[in-house]
């Protein structure tokens, strides 16, 4: 009798996969949650307004004045993402954006070009970013109180040496430079400055930094875990330093712009409006405070959100002792909004 050969072992059956599909949207929910949660609140807080004055929310007109002022807000709540997202808080940025605007006005008096000047104020921004940087990482000293502390030593110096008086340079009024970053596009009856337009692309750069560049991934993983980042081989406080860093250069970017929006009139209070209006704004853009998360399009959209509600309540008809029942009540749903966005990184 012969043996028959037995029969080659089966390859053990591969467990079912039970994973629920997960559509497209709900994953572009899961990854872009935060900023079209920004976005979906601008476009609420509008479509209210408009519902109560169609007439004057519909054309294009209305508009001009609201993209003449929202680039600041754009620039500071952008820039301000990286900082918050590693862990520290920066509330010396209105001081430096009055600072700054002094000094280009002092350089463009000197008989500076106001370009080269502009530049040169970007230079001075990013070393006053530095520096606080500098004293919060390396003093050891909580964010909060060293910032805050800044602030006001800050502004009393711009104080003191201004003695209260305007700085102008009408004769720069109308130049190519003032030209540069003051001049406007009519886009189908919508003129649109070209400072808007720096806006604009301030926010994609820091985009694209913040997503795809190495700093800003260093950036998230030193405000997700400081420890695991020291570990992988980050100066974490480098990291730190580089975000105050960036705040300073918007800062001082938006002093240059502040200035010449004032047709080149400079006030030693210039910046201080801002300090609430860009951390509201980037907290309805989807940034909190706690570090590690954050959305640089979701703070675009904070800053046309924050900027939009004054005029717009005005204009739906709305008496102005509501603006800010209507701030606090949108910050408040929309953060209610976030949290269903990704669950808590600290």
């Amino acid at each position: 009798m012969t043996e028959t050969a037995a029969p080659p072992a089966q390859p053990p059956a591969s467990p079912i996969d039970r994973r629920v599909p997960v559509g497209r949207l709900r994953l572009l929910y899961r990854r872009n949650g935060r900023a079209l949660n920004a976005l979906v609140t601008l476009l609420l807080v509008w479509a209210f307004f408009a519902a109560n004055n169609p007439a004057l929310f519909l054309i294009p007109g209305y508009y001009n004045a609201f993209l003449f002022s929202v680039p600041a807000t754009i620039i500071m709540t952008t820039a301000l993402v990286f900082v918050v997202v590693a862990g520290e808080i920066d509330l010396a940025f209105p001081s430096v954006i009055g600072a700054s605007g002094g000094v280009f006005m002092t350089l463009v008096l000197l008989g500076l070009p106001i370009v080269p000047a502009a530049l040169v104020t970007l230079a001075l921004g990013a070393a006053i970013g530095a520096g606080i940087g500098a004293i919060v990482v390396w003093g050891r000293i909580s964010s909060l109180v060293a910032t805050l502390g800044l602030n006001f030593f800050i502004v009393g110096i711009v104080n003191l040496l201004a003695q209260g008086r305007n700085i102008e340079s009408r004769d720069s009024v109308g130049s190519w430079g003032y030209q540069v970053f003051t001049g406007r596009w009519d886009v189908l009856g919508l003129q649109v400055p070209n400072h808007f337009l720096m806006a604009l692309l301030w926010t994609a750069l820091l985009y694209i930094v913040f997503r795809h560049h190495r700093f800003g991934l260093r950036v998230q993983l030193v405000g997700d875990n400081a420890d695991s980042a020291r570990q992988m081989g980050i100066n974490i406080d480098m990291v730190r330093v580089g975000a105050f860093v960036v705040s300073g250069v918007a800062a001082a970017l938006c002093g240059v712009i502040l200035v010449q929006t004032a047709n080149m009139v400079w006030f030693p209070t210039s910046g201080r409006a801002y300090l609430l209006i860009a951390l509201a704004a980037l907290f309805v853009g989807g940034t909190p405070v706690w570090g590690g998360v954050g959305t640089i399009w979701g703070a675009f959209f904070g800053a046309l959100t924050v900027t939009l509600i004054p005029s717009g309540a005005v204009g739906a008809g709305f008496a102005g002792f509501w603006t800010d029942f209507i701030f606090g009540l949108v910050i408040i749903l929309t953060m209610v909004a976030h949290r269903f966005s990704g669950a808590r990184v600290r």
